[in-house]
């Protein structure tokens, strides 16, 4: 038997360019702390920073926005990438450290490069630095005297604005209503918002149709039953 589900050509997933200015930025409890500090630069406590949080949970957005303010430019702690040098010209960036990797002394030097330059550095990770894999004790030092600041797993208020902002970035306008619907029944993970509102859209693109609560069970729904979202996320009436 061909279900619907196979039987629909759903559209290739175009690419939507989100929207990552100062004034698009979602502030809400998680992000609040990480907010501040890409705000209060200069004046950050200490020179190295690093932004601690789940996957999709703004880590990206902000960094771009700090990215923007600073003139930072992104490196890897990579030999032979010129990451060394370029922390002795300006503020520089390192993003998702924890999975992209680093290698130990030149993350080292980096570090030793911005203090002594009185530059910045920012970096982004899943993890807490105490959490990576780090094996030169001198590394270790470095890190534990870098500010960290984590955002916290989304919140109602956060959530609703991250679809909203989602659905925005489609140039999708939807109620309030139907977003106070979604978010009572989905995983509490922004990772999974961004897939919830990809399919939402690619499907309704795929009918013809708008953006329906109907439609909206229906993606919950299947995303319950492949495993994505534990089953109690679509038991709330």
């Amino acid at each position: 038997m061909t279900s619907r589900k196979t039987a629909e050509q759903l559209p290739l997933a175009f690419g939507h360019d989100p929207a990552t200015g100062r004034d698009d930025l979602l502030v809400a409890g998680p992000v609040d702390a990480a907010v501040a500090m890409i705000d209060a630069w200069p004046h950050w406590p200490a020179p190295v920073v690093v932004i601690a949080g789940p996957v999709g949970s703004g880590k990206s957005h902000l960094a771009a926005i700090w990215r923007e303010r600073t003139g930072a430019r992104l490196i890897e702690a990579m030999p032979g990438t010129g990451a060394e040098q370029a922390a002795e010209q300006g503020p520089v960036l390192i993003e998702d450290a924890d999975r992209a990797g680093f290698d130990d002394r030149t993350l080292f030097h980096i570090i030793n490069n911005v203090r002594q330059h009185g530059h910045t550095l920012l970096i982004t990770s899943r993890l807490w630095p105490m959490s990576w894999v780090v094996e030169l004790p001198d590394l270790r030092s470095r890190l534990k005297a870098a500010t960290v600041v984590e955002i916290g797993e989304p919140d109602d208020e956060l959530l609703s604005q991250v679809i909203v902002k989602l659905f925005a970035d489609r140039q999708l306008f939807v109620d309030d209503r139907l977003v106070a619907y979604i978010v009572a029944r989905m995983e509490r993970s922004l990772e999974a918002a961004q897939t919830l509102v990809d399919r939402l859209d690619r499907l309704a693109l795929a009918r013809g149709s708008r953006i329906t609560r109907q439609l909206a069970q229906e993606v919950l729904g299947e995303m319950v039953g492949a495993g994505e979202f534990p089953d109690e996320a679509n038991s709330v009436d």
